[in-house]
């Protein structure tokens, strides 16, 4: 669809008289020299394109139009293309007194061809030949393109006569659509109007809704290849679900089957009102100049909106902080809500067309179904809704005018009917959300229909979806509409607040519905014996409603609870219920990560907290869907049994039986599983390898590792290996473990952590256990760097090798790790302030160091190394990464067994800590141990007799 924008006579990007004449000059003064006229020539047209884009970057960051920008560069191509296509046919083959019938034409296509072109964007050229092309067409053309490439562009071009493109495009969509967009730039007026006329006239006439089957197609693809999600906190501006490409289909659908040269005449055709077509474009003008900046800050087509360029992008469009609120995210909060917006209205477009033309079989070919030979029919219970062809409808339009409680009513009965949602009732909805006020929010009805929809055995989060999308979620729990689109500047969320809660909803269904056995098996057994589950279904709902509060989330999101409950008709009972589960819905997960669940004051402390069972059975379930909807890769088993774990030692206080007893019967059940499930195993074998391990191990790791793990030592043993690593991937995870036995030394997580960071491999968990005959058993999880199983088990043995070259002494760390350090990239896009925190309180055996800042490789090797040299010893250490953050919690002794309580020794561990996380101890790597660990001379560490 052609734009009518174009470059004001006074913008400055280019002089083409001024060109043009340089040009003669170029030509006149090197007739002889061809090379050197084309050296000058290429010179000229560099200068020409470096000053006019320059030129756009200024009036973008001075009018803020992204348009504007992207209609300016384009203009700026266009003459660039004009003088260079004039000079070529007069100066390079003479051909500019040619018969008119002899002249090419060049003509803009893709989004080239709309008069829109993004700084770094390649261009795309069609040159249309006539039937009969002279002689010098084809060294014209490549004259032309080897220019341009020369200057740095990225140029697809195709030359076809119009004959060709006619045949092609009648089998291929993308040629069909690129010449239905393409602009005439130069050349012969006479062809390009021919190649217009014969393609509406060949192509286009009555192929509507096969063009649109194609384009629906080929968008559903293209989302589900960007994550089939507008929500994503890293997205793609240009071909991400709500980008700029949802736009272009619209465009393509419009001009093909609508026949309109501009999408204002939409409003004239009734497909869109006003407000939507403005809507539309202030859509597309605030994502060209989101794309713009992009594309000149990173100096190259740059589609993916990272966490690296936000930032930036924020402070060139003029964001600023607001209380809860830093300028980044302030301004994807603005991009999320415009991703909506488009996404909505093009979404409405593209399913009214659906509905209109919808394919009757597989593959291109597709029919008219009349709109009039539509059969709605009753849906039992309601007189304003019908069903159309299993979606629902409205009966008439002033059903929601009507009567308003018909904006909730209409998601309940699309549930309980198992209904999809009619475009017409969509729109309506869209244009009904004024009718959204206090009285329906206070309406008891319209609340009991919501609670039932949240609370559905269906699929509560495709209904929730479904309203948030239409904007009535938002519209009927304002605070809810604070979160819509809200992003959080980390890379621990995947998704954006609201999308968060939704997908939270959903996991929660999933378990109550008995889908998520497998993953979640405790959970599983729990949820069918709540008392009672609609506390748990609004707190996972409402558990970060307040995110983007000064305050703490956690205790603003209570408050927003002890609100709405009422309202959606919770007893008190239930609303107090709903009120601790938010106040406390991250106290599970960081005490399950973060803590020694082998403490027995951890688990006092907990259940102290908690206080009955089912608030237990309710925090892990809401910290399970919590944890799960944060996005791909973040659960994992680890983590479900950790807080399994913390569960069943809890569930022991709460219920009276907790004692060492209990423990030890628990410890000798899971021995004798491990025993049967090594039933093929010699008996000596057996009774060797299952009592090898202390309680904590057989507590802690699933039965799956310890039987992996009993196999890997007993080969290593028959081999006679004092060192040795097993390896694994877990794709799914993002996630390659790699477990290492060795003899136990003070050390050893320290030269452990040196080596991954010498290979390149960054810590993300880490699991320490000691054996009964003094040797470590430490499993180390780091981040994935290949999609490809076999080239990421080929990584992960070197990172092993590199382990055992180094507890071995066969290799020296310090220089490695100082060349790592000194090439290492420090990631500019966020920033954590270090904080220590020493506590004595939280055990009664150790003192508790927990570490908070930004994560980077070689980080834990560090942290430890200095701990050794502050003569602590380390009991257990738990590493837990979220996103860019990693805090990292260790549980230690002076080398005799006792608390640090000393207030100057606490504030040098501090000082020591702080240096190394702000990475100012140069000297720290220097100090980790490198040469030969012999088996005979290694002291057990302590950390043994503390499992014991």
């Amino acid at each position: 669809m052609e734009k009518t924008l174009t470059a004001p006579a006074d913008s400055g990007l280019l002089d083409v008289a001024a060109l043009r004449a340089r040009c003669e000059f170029i030509a006149s003064t090197n007739a002889d020299y061809r090379d050197r006229m084309r050296r000058e020539l290429l010179a000229a047209f560099k200068q020409a394109n470096a000053a006019g884009r320059e030129r756009a970057k200024a009036l973008l960051f001075a009018d803020g139009s992204g348009l504007q920008c992207a209609a300016r560069i384009s203009w700026l191509q266009d003459q660039l293309i004009s003088v260079l296509h004039d000079f070529a046919l007069n100066h390079v083959f003479s051909a500019g007194h040619a018969a008119p019938a002899q002249h090419i034409t060049v003509t803009a296509v893709g989004g080239y061809g709309r008069g829109t072109l993004a700084p770094g964007s390649d261009i795309d050229l069609l040159f249309l030949l006539p039937a009969k092309p002279a002689p010098w067409s084809t060294p014209a053309i490549e004259f032309m393109l080897y220019l341009l490439w020369d200057m740095g562009f990225k140029v697809g071009h195709a030359t076809r006569t119009v004959e060709e493109c006619i045949v092609l495009s009648k089998g291929d969509m993308t040629i069909r659509t690129a010449i239905l967009e393409a602009r005439y730039v130069c050349g012969s007026g006479t062809l390009f109007d021919e190649l217009n006329a014969r393609f509406d006239r060949e192509i286009v006439r009555n192929t509507g809704p096969e063009f649109i089957a194609a384009k629906l197609a080929e968008r559903d693809e293209r989302h589900r290849k960007a994550g089939d999600t507008r929500y994503l906190v890293e997205p793609n501006v240009k071909e991400g679900k709500g980008g700029l490409r949802d736009l272009h289909t619209l465009f393509w659908i419009a001009k093909y089957f609508y026949r309109v040269r501009d999408p204002a005449e939409l409003v004239k055709l009734g497909v869109l009102s006003r407000n939507e077509y403005k809507l539309f474009q202030k859509a597309e003008d605030f994502l060209w100049a989101v794309r713009c900046h992009m594309h000149f800050l990173t100096g190259k087509a740059e589609e993916r909106l990272s966490f690296d360029i936000q930032r930036e992008i924020a402070e060139a469009l003029g964001y600023q902080p607001h209380p809860g609120l830093s300028a980044v995210e302030r301004f994807m909060k603005h991009y999320f809500l415009v991703a909506k917006d488009v996404g909505d209205l093009t979404r409405i477009f593209c399913a009214t067309l659906e509905d209109q033309h919808a394919k009757e079989a597989p593959g291109l070919g597709a029919v008219i179904i009349s709109r009039f030979t539509r059969r709605s029919r009753k849906i039992a219970g309601t007189l304003d809704f019908l069903e159309d062809r299993g979606r629902i409808t409205v009966a008439d339009p002033e059903v929601f005018r009507r009567d308003p409680v018909n904006l909730i009513r209409l998601f309940h009965i699309a549930d309980i009917n198992k209904l999809e949602f009619h475009p017409d009732a969509l729109k309506l909805v869209t244009r009904s959300l004024k009718l959204v006020n206090h009285a329906l929010r206070e309406d008891e009805e319209a609340n009991r229909l919501f609670l039932s929809i949240l609370t559905s055995p269906r699929d509560p989060a495709l209904i929730l979806r479904r309203m948030n999308e239409a904007g009535v979620l938002g519209r009927f729990i304002p605070d809810f509409g604070k979160i819509v689109a809200m992003m959080q500047f980390n890379m621990y969320h995947h998704y954006t607040v609201d999308e968060h809660l939704i997908r939270s909803v959903g996991v929660l269904s999933g378990i109550d519905q008995g889908r998520e056995k497998e993953a979640h098996p405790l959970t599983f057994q729990l949820m069918p014996g709540l008392e009672d589950k609609v506390p748990l279904y609004v707190a996972v709902l409402l558990h970060d409603i307040a995110k983007g509060r000064p305050e703490d989330h956690s205790v603003a999101g209570a408050k927003v609870a002890r609100k709405l409950c009422p309202r959606f008709g919770l007893t008190p009972k239930q609303t107090e219920l709903v009120v601790w589960l938010i106040e406390e819905h991250l106290t599970m997960s960081m005490v399950a990560q973060t803590r020694d669940l082998n403490d027995r004051k951890t688990i006092l402390d907990f259940a102290e907290k908690v206080q009955s069972m089912e608030r237990l059975k309710m925090l892990l379930i809401l910290t399970v869907c919590d944890i799960r909807a944060v996005g791909p890769g973040v659960w994992n088993g680890w983590k479900g049994q950790l807080l399994r774990t913390l569960y069943y030692e809890t569930e022991l206080v709460i219920s009276g039986g907790f004692s060492e007893l209990s423990r030890s019967e628990r410890a000798k059940a899971a021995r004798e599983t491990l025993a049967e499930a090594l039933a093929d195993w010699s008996q000596k074998d057996r009774k060797t390898y299952t009592r090898l391990h202390y309680d904590p191990y057989l507590l802690t790791v699933p039965l799956e590792d310890q039987v992996r793990h009993a196999g890997f030592i007993r080969e290593a043993d028959k081999a006679k290996q004092a060192l040795a690593t097993m390896v694994r991937t877990h794709s799914f995870h993002a996630i390659t473990e790699i477990t290492v036995l060795s003899p136990d030394h003070p050390r050893l997580l320290t030269v452990i952590a040196g080596a991954c960071a010498a290979a390149g491999a960054n810590i993300v968990d880490a699991q320490i256990f000691t054996t009964s005959d003094g040797r470590a058993l430490d499993t180390i999880l780091v981040n994935r760097e290949f999609p490809d199983d076999a080239d990421e088990m080929r990584r992960a043995a070197t990172i092993g090798k590199m382990i055992e070259d180094v507890l071995s002494g066969r290799k020296r760390l310090p220089e490695v790790i100082a060349t790592r350090a000194r090439n290492r990239r420090r990631s500019r896009a966020f920033t954590v302030p270090p904080a220590v925190t020493i506590s004595n309180g939280l055990s009664n055996k150790f003192t508790v160091i927990e570490i908070e800042c930004l994560d980077r490789p070689g980080l834990l090797s560090e942290v430890t190394a200095v701990l050794s040299d502050l003569s602590l010893d380390i009991a257990s250490a738990h590493i837990t990464t979220f996103g860019e953050k990693v805090i990292d919690t260790f549980y230690v002794t002076d080398l005799v067994g006792q608390k640090i309580t000393n207030e100057n020794r606490q504030g040098n561990i501090v000082a020591r800590l702080k240096a190394v996380m702000a990475d100012e101890a140069d000297d720290a790597r220097d100090r980790m141990p490198s040469g030969m660990i012999a088996p005979a001379a290694i002291p057990q560490q302590k950390r043994a007799k503390a499992e014991q």
